[in-house]
């Protein structure tokens, strides 16, 4: 099983230390480094301007949200991305949720899987330049139709370094994830666990028969909260937090893909009452609701002997890269516990 260094997107302002951690992450022998974007930071530039100091890691995108560029605008950006960072680039994508797609970006979110399966079609078809693109779908048409009537189809000016750049879907939905091995390199799941390890094989698998058949180099690329401490309840309660923000209030009452998450874990009393309680704005109540068996099953927490006898279970699923998050001391500790 392979590591990788998930930056992940800012909160106030850059985080301290990133660019040391990310030199840190590929001397220390990790496999790739990834950014993310929420409503504020973006996820392209922090991986350009920090990965120009890498020379080996595959850099990779976890995730951009569909909704933030046209598929053409993402498209471009993974070709000069791929050209700048010699062949290492991957484009994570994800349809986010309503909330933010609506809210900020403005565009509309029902359909999101087939909006995905046209999105991925489009910027498929402008890194092969093998034709002008075109597409005629419902949820984008290359040329526009009703517009002037002058748009043309066109073919990108840059010449692709390869011809197919990787393309990983965040997903946590059956049917999502599905989607990601029908079409895509590689699958971003948020909240894995070993337990549910059957149910999302059967979802790849399903998407694998829809696709004819399951590539050898597919990917799953899973963040994993990795925390090596003395004291397992200590380690838990600094990962509660940002559960219970997930859980709670990261999407609208009825539509919280993250809460979902949790259910089909057999957590579905505690998902609720820990959505119940965010939204009321008791949002330290919401955090002590969260078991540290919930943590357990979702991170690897704890002394390192601990942590290498819970990493087999992981290593026994479909999960081939663990995404570890921190500073660079952090880092070099995951990296000695995981040895």
């Amino acid at each position: 099983m392979k590591l990788g260094y998930h930056l992940g997107y800012w909160s106030s302002g850059p985080p301290d230390g990133a660019l040391e951690a990310i030199t840190t992450a590929e001397q220390l022998g990790f496999d790739s480094v990834w950014t993310a974007e929420g409503y504020g930071s973006d996820a392209l530039t922090p991986l350009a301007w920090w990965g120009s100091a890498t020379s080996r890691v595959t850099l990779g995108t976890n995730i951009i949200q569909m909704s933030a560029r046209t598929p053409t605008a993402t498209a471009m950006a993974a070709l000069t991305l791929d050209h700048l960072s010699g062949g290492r680039f991957v484009l994570g994508i994800g349809a986010s949720g309503p909330q933010v797609v609506e809210g900020w970006y403005g565009q509309p979110y029902p359909k999101p899987l087939a909006r995905t399966r046209e999105y991925v079609d489009i910027v498929r078809q402008v890194v092969a330049r093998e034709a002008p693109v075109t597409h005629d779908g419902k949820q984008y048409q290359l040329p526009l139709q009703g517009g002037t009537g002058l748009g043309k189809p066109l073919k990108s000016t840059v010449h692709p370094l390869r011809p197919r750049i990787p393309i990983h879907l965040a997903a946590e939905g059956p049917k999502n994830v599905a989607l990601s091995a029908e079409i895509c390199d590689g699958w971003l799941p948020l909240f894995f666990s070993p337990k549910s390890d059957a149910f999302y094989r059967a979802a790849l698998d399903e998407g694998f028969t829809a696709r004819g058949h399951r590539p050898d180099d597919f990917e799953v690329a899973a963040s994993v909260p990795v925390i090596v401490h003395d004291d397992v309840e200590q380690a838990a309660a600094m990962i509660k937090p940002s559960l219970a923000l997930y859980i709670g209030g990261m999407g609208a009452k009825d539509v919280n893909f993250h809460h979902d998450v949790f259910a089909r874990m057999g957590y579905a009393d505690v998902a609720d009452k820990v959505q119940d309680l965010y939204l009321a704005g008791r949002k330290e109540e919401a955090t002590a609701a969260i078991p540290t068996a919930l943590v357990e099953d979702t991170s690897l927490i704890g002394p390192p002997a601990k942590i290498r006898d819970e990493l087999q279970a992981w290593e026994e699923t479909v999960v081939t890269t663990l995404l570890i998050r921190g500073d660079a001391a952090t880092l070099r500790r995951v990296a000695d516990a995981l040895s």
